[in-house]
């Protein structure tokens, strides 16, 4: 979808969601849809519920969960993965004491994620702390479900625009007139998903390799 001229991602989310049928559906952001507007107009309109991070960009909101100090208690949810020589753990937390008290629509709970990344010697590398708001409530989103939908929104953000920004080195692109950037924008689209399609786990690596087997690029478009 492409966003006008002269305006912005955020007016565009509801033409967006328009000709979707999303009613019963969870919609996950990043802390640039978390505005009350579009909480309101996926509730409201759409009959779906979301699940939104929040920022600096709501700074009041953002203050209010901090002050409830979840972290100062026992997580409600902890996942450990190990992986390319290292192990994560997140940590989740959440509450619905802002329900009535926070300026924000149809939240009914609020949430801190805590993810710590560790050598597998145990060695700690960094903690990233993270938070968010959510309309369902505890009896149909348990912190492991908030987990797990939260996870499932990063997933989409590492396999497609973490690559786009860091492999194709898309924010510095000079490719900037007219329809161009859409174009070049949907090529690294097709490109990434070829190469998912072909089972690339390393989406660099794979590039690399194509350049170097012209035949193997050939066949991954049906040449």
């Amino acid at each position: 979808h492409r966003v006008p001229d002269k305006t912005n991602e955020i007016t565009s989310v509801a033409p967006l969601f328009a000709a979707l049928p999303i009613a019963g559906a969870v919609v996950t952001g990043d802390a640039m849809f978390t505005q009350k507007a579009i909480a309101t107009h996926l509730v409201e309109v759409k009959q779906a519920e979301y699940v939104f991070t929040v920022k600096d960009n709501q700074p009041t909101l953002r203050q209010d969960i901090v002050d409830l100090q979840l972290g100062a208690f026992p997580p409600q949810h902890t996942t450990v993965d190990k992986g390319h020589g290292r192990i994560e753990e997140r940590h989740l937390w959440a509450s619905d004491e802002l329900v009535g008290y926070a300026d924000f629509p149809y939240l009914r709970q609020a949430f801190r994620i805590e993810r710590c990344v560790s050598t597998l010697a145990g060695v700690p590398l960094r903690t990233e702390v993270s938070y968010g708001v959510t309309s369902l409530p505890p009896a149909q989103a348990s912190p492991a479900r908030l987990l797990e939908l939260i996870r499932g929104h990063w997933a989409i953000e590492n396999r497609v625009h973490y690559v786009r920004d860091r492999t194709f080195d898309e924010d510095r692109s000079q490719v900037r007139k007219r329809g161009a950037p859409q174009l070049m924008a949907t090529l690294r689209n097709l490109a990434i998903s070829l190469l998912r399609l072909a089972r690339a786990s390393n989406i660099a690596s794979a590039l690399r390799h194509c350049g170097r087997h012209v035949r193997t690029t050939l066949r991954l478009i049906g040449l």
